[in-house]
């Protein structure tokens, strides 16, 4: 197994500007981050009026171009808000923008709210996740094929032709992201990777693994060849006294004690430098190999600093 690497998730929909979005994934390349995550909505919620939300492909193939190295994924696209081979299109585009460097994450979709606002039907869970699994066999044809064909029940394409094709081969990595059953049936078939997020547990991470193994042995995929990510909600002090200030600061926005705010937190990783490095080691025990940090909206670049100096060089 590598060494354990690191990318940050940017919530669009927390309201940030486009140049705070810029200066986070700027900073993150310059701290040796492996990559930079975007998820995929249109609004907060029904107050979010004046509240910024980039859209996730708007914006990543924007800071595609103000940046070298970092790579740039979605976590997670969502397969309902664009037809599979708009998406197929676009992510290749986004591929060739980057140099190679695109991710993608995708999901079944879950936030009811954004569907019947933007005018998108929003058909059962179980439909989503078939949707879902044709839409990533969709991406991968018209990733690389010369005229791709495709009739599914629900998505279907005829010699759809898409150039210029994805920089990687034989084609990005498809992330899929959630942790239920029948989800984890769709990563066995089709996925290249899974993440589970944002408050599994390493015990539960285990738990959900041993089900993946489970459907790779029935259809006879190799479950090592499925590359394996966490995605975790952060709160990091550098010592124990900034660590207490941090939890104080957020429980009084909430108008909590901070024995609440730890009570209703209690899935997230809020721990000093050591304390993170200590739990990261369990998923690192489980095949992990890429941790994707979510911070509480304005700790973005002290948490940045803080993994860079104090967490990132335990795992070289």
């Amino acid at each position: 197994m590598g060494k354990l690497m690191f990318g940050i998730q940017i919530e669009p929909q927390f309201g940030f500007s486009y140049d705070d979005i810029v200066t986070i994934v700027k900073h993150a390349e310059r701290k040796g981050f492996h990559s930079v995550w975007f998820s995929d909505h249109f609004f907060l919620d029904d107050k979010a009026v004046n509240k910024n939300c980039f859209e996730a492909w708007t914006i990543l193939t924007a800071v595609a171009v103000q940046t070298t190295r970092i790579r740039l994924g979605t976590l997670v696209t969502c397969q309902s808000y664009r037809y599979p081979s708009l998406l197929a299109k676009v992510t290749s585009n986004v591929d060739v923008i980057s140099n190679g460097r695109l991710e993608v994450g995708i999901g079944a979709g879950w936030k009811e709210i954004e569907y019947n606002a933007y005018g998108i039907p929003f058909p059962t869970a179980s439909k989503r996740i078939k949707q879902m699994r044709e839409a990533i066999i969709i991406l991968k044809k018209m990733w690389t094929e010369d005229k791709a064909t495709f009739e599914g029940e629900y998505y279907s394409i005829k010699n759809a032709i898409n150039f210029p094709k994805p920089i990687q081969k034989p084609h990005p990595t498809v992330w899929v992201g959630g942790t239920g059953t029948k989800l984890l049936r769709v990563t066995a078939e089709v996925g290249d990777g899974l993440n589970f997020a944002w408050t599994l547990s390493p015990e539960k991470y285990k738990e959900r693994l041993d089900v993946l193994r489970g459907y790779c042995i029935e259809i006879g995929r190799d479950f090592n060849k499925i590359r394996k990510s966490v995605g975790l909600i952060a709160l990091i002090g550098e010592d124990e006294s900034a660590l207490e200030a941090k939890i104080r600061m957020e429980a009084e926005k909430r108008k909590m004690t901070p024995e609440k705010y730890l009570e209703v937190r209690k899935g997230f990783l809020i721990g000093t430098p050591d304390e993170v490095v200590e739990r990261l080691r369990e998923y690192e025990k489980l095949g992990v190999e890429l941790v994707i940090f979510m911070f509480p909206y304005g700790h973005e670049f002290e948490s940045i600093d803080l993994i860079e100096k104090h967490i990132i060089p335990s795992f070289k």
